[in-house]
């Protein structure tokens, strides 16, 4: 390959040039490349800042989501002022400063089953930062079925994890993750926290993936998982082989084309109270039915089980608040002759609280779905969010 990059390139980038391992040419094939990074926040932050100082041609941003102050702990690539703008057209501003050579794509909508092939088949790697399950699987799928090389990361309170997926002869997440966990049972970074660091160094890491990738050299982590304990500060690695059983890329795949995701993630059907015939699996009332039951005054017991400076933020004013940690010695404050609706900012925890509630008795109790977030953006649009 004939490297063709201006002067202005070759001192820009004269720190890469000098890597034996780089050099013009390797500049060339950063260059050459295409990658798109789907999601915009702690891992999607410093994935595209550092793809876009490293030279990749073209750089394609994936997110339809705004600015929220809480995003501003772990998502360096947005700032205060930002507060409330697009996170793509924050982004662009941003990666347009760092690097006016490279071309950036904006694809300000949400990855879905109608586009993600469209989207995703005019690049030449994808790199995951996104923090649910569906898009996961979506993106996953969608890379599987391209022959797209999948970079992934993800993070959880104190810990994260970094791999490559769909890659030759590799594993897909499928291998790793052959189902979605039940809804509620891991909670989400507005539920458990996240350290503002943490996604930093995951999204560093899959970036550093990419481009090793697209330059073919060094020890990609194509079959091995690695694993990060920023509490404790160390890292570990397990193998992974392709499993020739996966429903996705092994000997026989069962699934061909895209599914409907959040049907696959989330099995449980969204009406106003429903009851699932499954072991200890609990009773949901949506928001709409809540809000009913409290503009008819009803006589039942409303449990916050979210922690007291939550409560501060935002709070239903007929909500009880025992927070997640106390329920076990304050349980008899919990009356079993009433219908109970528990609460807290997603739905996580007061989905276990419910599920322990059960299992002690409490036939006529209820977990809010989406918590009171989904109560803020659909019953109560004055209310605080997190």
């Amino acid at each position: 390959m004939t490297p063709n990059l201006s002067k202005e390139e070759l001192k820009r980038y004269s720190r890469h040039v000098l890597l034996p391992e780089v050099g013009a040419e390797g500049q060339q094939k950063l260059k050459n490349a295409s990658v798109l990074v789907v999601g915009l926040g702690g891992l999607g932050s410093p994935l595209a800042m550092y793809l876009a100082a490293a030279g990749i041609g073209t750089l394609g941003l994936v997110d339809f989501d705004t600015v929220d102050m809480t995003n501003l702990q772990r998502q360096t690539i947005h700032g205060t002022a930002d507060v409330g703008r697009s996170k793509i057209e924050s982004a662009f501003e941003k990666l347009h400063d760092i690097n006016p050579e490279i071309v950036i794509v904006k694809h300000d909508e949400p990855l879905t089953t109608q586009n993600a092939m469209e989207i995703i088949s005019g690049y030449d790697i994808v790199a995951d930062g996104t923090d649910n399950f569906e898009t996961r699987y979506l993106v996953n799928d969608a890379c599987i079925l391209l022959g797209k090389p999948n970079v992934y990361g993800s993070v959880y309170r104190f810990e994260g994890q970094a791999s490559i997926f769909g890659a030759t002869n590799g594993p897909c997440y499928r291998c790793l993750y052959p189902d979605p966990p039940a809804p509620g049972v891991i909670p989400s970074c507005g539920e458990a926290g996240v350290l503002g660091v943490l996604p930093g160094v995951i999204g560093t890491i899959q970036a550093t993936e990419v481009v090793k990738l697209i330059l073919g050299k060094g020890s990609t982590l194509t079959g091995r998982l690695l694993l990060y304990d920023a509490f404790d500060m160390k890292f570990d690695e397990l193998k992974l082989k392709p499993n020739p059983d996966c429903p996705m890329c092994g000997e026989n795949p069962s699934i061909t084309e895209l599914l409907d995701y959040e049907v696959f993630c989330n099995p449980v059907q969204k009406n106003d109270t429903l009851k699932v015939d499954r072991n200890d699996v609990v009773n949901q009332i949506t928001v709409k039915a809540l809000s009913n039951l409290l503009h008819e005054d009803a006589d039942f017991f409303l449990l916050d089980v979210r922690e007291p400076f939550e409560h501060q933020i935002c709070n239903i004013s007929k909500a009880v608040l025992l927070p997640f940690n106390d329920i076990a010695m304050k349980i008899s404050m919990i009356p079993k002759d009433k219908k109970v609706v528990v609460f807290c900012h997603r739905g996580g925890r007061s989905e276990r609280v419910v599920k322990s509630l059960m299992r002690k008795g409490y036939t006529n109790v209820f977990n809010l779905m989406g918590g009171i977030d989904r109560y803020a953006e659909e019953i109560d649009n004055e209310m605080e969010r997190y």
